[in-house]
């Protein structure tokens, strides 16, 4: 069975996608930790990081370090932390989130509810800086 990102990849599932080519999307994340958080996924369906291919994984860092140079631009943080969990979907994938505490990236907290205008809003926001 395919994992909800290879649904949202396949268009499926509506998502607030920030960019995308042939190997990567980058998508806000539905239920973020903060304002600005944003998925990096491979297209390719592989459940753990270190079981991608050495070319797929560098190409996933290289989007996602695009990705994030755009979210400090776009969001106000001190910086962008990288968390690579990968327990919740069996499909790797790398959280990028705008931090300006510790506890901004501490998966153990209540997930943000944001509005569809607001998480359009970040969607654009990011994307200007890309």
């Amino acid at each position: 069975m395919a994992s909800i990102f290879t649904r949202i990849i396949n268009g499926e599932i509506p998502s607030y996608k920030i960019a995308e080519n042939d190997r990567y999307i980058a998508i806000l994340d539905a239920f973020p930790l903060v304002k600005g958080h944003v998925l990096v996924i491979p297209k390719q369906e592989v459940d753990k990081l270190f079981e991608l291919d050495k070319e797929t994984y560098s190409g996933l860092m290289d989007f996602a370090y695009d990705i994030a140079q755009a979210v400090e631009k776009a969001i106000p943080c001190l910086r962008v932390g990288v968390a690579v969990i990968g327990l919740e979907v069996p499909h790797v994938h790398v959280h990028l989130v705008p931090l300006n505490t510790m506890n901004d990236i501490n998966f153990t907290q209540p997930k943000m509810k944001i509005s569809p205008e607001e998480m359009n809003e970040i969607s654009e926001k990011i994307k200007s800086y890309l």
